[in-house]
C-alpha cells in the first residue's frame, strides 16, 4: 500500500501525510511540481521528526510517477464513482490525493483504475486532504490485512 500525492500545495498536508505513512509503514509518492519548496529544513518543520522514518518517493512529474505503478490506481475524489463503505482495496494499491487547490487534472482522473468518494453531507465541498487519506488508508489497511502489529 502506498499514498501519493499530486502536486500538493501546502507542506503541512505533505508533513502530515509523512507522518500517517511513518507510523502506518505505508510508503508516499510524491508528485512534482509541489506548490512550495522542498528542503530538509521545510519537510523537517511540515513533518517533524517522522519525515525521516518515512519512506518517500520523489517523482519529477505525472509521467515519471505512471512509470513505475506496481499496481492499481486508485483516486480519491469527490467526483469518485465508488463510495468508501463500497470500495475494496488489494495490498498493491497506490491511494492518489489530489492538489488541495485543484484536484487532479481530467487526463489523470481517467487514469485511475478506480475512483473512491467518501460520502459526506451534501452541503459540504470536501474533506482535508490529509484527513481524507488517512481515512481511507485507514480503511484500505484493515480490508487488506496489513496494520502494523499492535504493541
Amino acid at each position: 500500500m502506498r499514498i501519493a500525492m499530486f502536486q500538493p500545495d501546502i507542506a503541512g498536508n505533505v508533513g502530515t501525510i509523512l507522518r500517517l505513512g511513518a507510523c502506518l509503514g505505508v510508503g508516499i509518492d510524491l508528485i512534482e511540481p509541489m506548490g512550495f519548496p522542498w528542503s530538509d529544513r521545510a519537510l523537517a518543520r511540515a513533518g517533524m521528526d517522522y519525515a525521516a522514518q518515512a519512506s518517500v518517493v520523489r517523482h519529477v512529474d505525472w509521467e515519471a510517477f505512471r512509470a513505475q505503478l506496481p499496481g492499481r490506481l486508485v483516486l480519491l475524489t469527490t467526483r469518485g464513482a465508488v463510495p468508501l463503505p463500497s470500495a475494496r482495496f488489494d495490498a498493491s494499491d497506490t491511494l492518489l490525493l489530489g492538489s488541495e487547490g485543484s484536484g487532479v487534472p481530467e487526463a489523470v482522473h481517467a487514469a485511475a483504475d478506480l475512483a473512491v468518494a467518501i460520502p459526506m453531507r451534501p452541503e459540504m465541498r470536501s474533506l482535508n486532504v490529509a484527513v481524507a487519506g488517512a481515512m481511507v488508508v485507514g480503511e484500505a489497511l484493515r480490508q487488506t490485512g496489513g496494520w502494523p502489529a499492535f504493541g
